[in-house]
């Protein structure tokens, strides 16, 4: 089940990837959510209903279905939606008997927050036989309140997409920063790409947000914007990449995630730097010799930090070869899948072990 047709913000493109590599690897079926204003009136509905009655089994009885709800005539073997959020949940109720035709039910959520859980919603996981998160912080307090196994499942990347065909190719942009950043950093690099003559590319869509800390906007189609964005990371020597909120001072350690920017940098080759999450987890994913060099958040000096680097040309290639290799070994979606197949007892598909041989060839070649 996917909400590519409903939820366009180019965050939600890294769920879509999932999804899209699930489909070629299993021959998925695909129902696509249609109909915000259908989904929405159903689900003002439904939460009246649930905290009036306080019985779940009677709201689903008073609130309409979604008019666009799709009613499955045949019986699958596994069940596996992908939510970018917890907010997205409510979009089960456009498959109403989706439990009764699945032999097997997992779920992945993205991004999911403890401090943000909704009981109505989250209680609706309570069917699935194992619950999937990108968070690790999240994974108690949803079990908690669905009564259901839920694992950590960390975020991946389309390696065979993003990995670069040859990891000596020429990298014409310099420095690659997108997402959140520092003014100071920014300016900095600003000047530094003007006095080098050298290709500073970055993002001059306006930030967002009630803090104006976000930059983000929407894409037309998520399969084109992560074949874009391979295609500049394959292209970029040092690509910027923070903990989550690095920008926000009140984010606490115990709440540091590992953002797809790490992944999506290593598979394609480039030189990771900035500041890493601050947690164990992050250690033990990119554990490999110089998976990442420390940047400041505010680094007026980041010109002089980039010279520094580039002074070692064979330390900069052999961490680049490394992160292609160590990003083909585990950090793609196949890895992802294996493990959510694993946990429900399935054997692996023909073409997930074509794919595997795949990845072995670009870890080889790296």
């Amino acid at each position: 089940m996917s909400e590519r047709r409903i939820s366009d913000l180019v965050a939600y493109c890294l769920a879509y990837e999932f999804e899209d590599v699930i489909a070629s690897l299993t021959n998925a079926q695909r129902i696509d959510v249609t109909d915000r204003p259908g989904l929405e009136f159903s689900r003002r509905a439904y939460k009246l209903a649930r905290i009036a009655s306080g019985s779940r089994p009677l709201a689903r009885k008073l609130a309409p279905f979604p008019r666009s709800k799709v009613v499955l005539e045949r019986d699958f073997d596994l069940f596996l939606p992908v939510f970018s959020h917890a907010e997205e949940l409510y979009s089960l109720e456009t498959i109403p008997n989706w439990r009764e035709r699945s032999k097997k039910a997992a779920c992945f959520i993205v991004e999911i927050w403890s401090n943000r859980l909704t009981g109505y919603l989250v209680e609706l996981l309570s069917s699935f036989d194992h619950i999937f998160v990108g968070f690790q912080h999240s994974v108690v307090d949803v079990a908690r309140m669905t009564g259901r196994p839920v694992s950590y499942l960390p975020y991946a990347v389309d390696v065979l997409r993003f990995a670069p065909a040859s990891p000596d190719r020429p990298r014409p942009i310099n420095v690659c920063n997108i997402g959140r950043r520092s003014a100071i950093t920014h300016q900095a690099l600003l000047d530094d790409a003007e006095k080098q003559q050298s290709f500073y590319y970055y993002d001059t869509v306006a930030a967002s947000g009630s803090n104006r800390q976000d930059r983000t906007f929407r894409v037309d189609n998520a399969e084109e914007h992560r074949r874009m964005l391979a295609t500049i990371l394959k292209n970029t020597s040092y690509y910027i990449a923070n903990r989550s909120h690095v920008n926000n001072p009140d984010f606490k350690a115990s709440q540091d995630e590992v953002s797809a920017r790490f992944y999506e940098g290593a598979a394609a080759g480039a030189i990771l730097i900035g500041e890493a999450p601050r947690t164990n987890e992050f250690k033990r994913q990119f554990d490999w010799t110089d998976a990442m060099f420390h940047l400041p958040f505010d680094s007026p000096d980041v010109g002089r930090i980039l010279a520094d680097l580039d002074c070692d040309k064979e330390r900069m290639q052999a961490a680049r070869r490394r992160n292609i290799r160590e990003a083909a070994s585990r950090h793609d979606w196949l890895n992802r899948l294996q493990v959510i197949f694993a946990t429900l007892g399935l054997e692996p598909t023909e073409q997930m072990n074509l794919r595997a041989r795949q990845l072995d060839q670009i870890a080889s070649a790296a």
